[in-house]
């Protein structure tokens, strides 16, 4: 494992609003890149599109601040980053399961939703990021129970007790890899283990103002997603919400 220490800042709280809103206020602070915020609970926790994200005390709640100086079209690249991250610390964990993923960055251990990853940013006028936020949620102890997206936790899994700090540590080891082979040969190879455990096959998207259903066809530069349509043609999805349909 790579000695992370002088990587990363731990900044451990009891509770906050959400580990972002922790980390934002670093970075606008002018913290430089590394810190980590973790926190035992959020109060007001959330995730994509503003959805609530149940945050009792059990689980793992960790926002991380990036300082990539990339173009703000490249931020979504760092949500797949997450995305294998938290399914190599699972695996890790749970060697014998199936952990698969899902677009954009849900990773699913047995066909349910086992963590949730929110990227926020600031760019320049030119575009240019200022800082970058990975916010990773990770079901430990407790996971919601919600028939339309079915979830679990490493404990309903059958996880052996394990300490938060030590999942933390995995984590942190596991990002520091991606994130430095995205920084040393750019996106293709984050894309190609992404895909290698993906769920494709057919999917339903749901749009703000549709749902579109079609087969999965790739990933482009940027991480979108590529749907090919019952008529052959393709259609590239920045974002919406994704459904295993076979």
């Amino acid at each position: 494992m790579t000695d992370i220490t002088h990587i990363w800042r731990i900044k451990k709280m009891d509770s906050v609003t959400s580990t972002n809103d922790e980390a934002r206020r670093g970075a606008e602070s002018n913290e430089r890149e590394g810190l980590v915020v973790w926190a035992l609970q959020q109060t007001t926790g959330r995730g994509r599109y503003g959805r609530t994200w149940e945050s009792p005390e059990g689980n793992l709640y960790v926002s991380i601040l990036l300082r990539p100086g990339c173009d703000l079209k490249h931020v979504p690249r760092f949500g797949f980053i997450a995305a294998l991250t938290v399914h190599d610390t699972v695996h890790a964990l749970l060697p014998d399961a199936n952990v698969t993923l899902k677009w954009p960055n849900d990773v699913l251990v047995n066909g349910k939703k086992i963590s949730g990853v929110l990227l926020e940013a600031s760019a320049a006028p030119n575009q240019r990021v200022l800082w970058a936020i990975v916010g990773i949620g990770l079901n430990v102890e407790h996971h919601p129970d919600n028939p339309s997206y079915p979830a679990t936790s490493l404990e309903a899994e059958g996880t052996p007790s394990t300490e938060l700090e030590e999942i933390l540590d995995t984590l942190l080891d596991r990002f520091y890899y991606w994130k430095k082979l995205n920084e040393e040969e750019g996106f293709e190879p984050i894309r190609n283990a992404w895909l290698t455990a993906a769920q494709k096959g057919r999917l339903s998207v749901r749009l703000p103002q549709e749902t579109v259903e079609g087969e999965f066809a790739a990933l482009d530069d940027n991480g979108a997603l590529v749907l090919r349509l019952a008529d052959g043609s393709k259609k590239v999805i920045a974002a919406g919400d994704v459904f295993l349909t076979n």
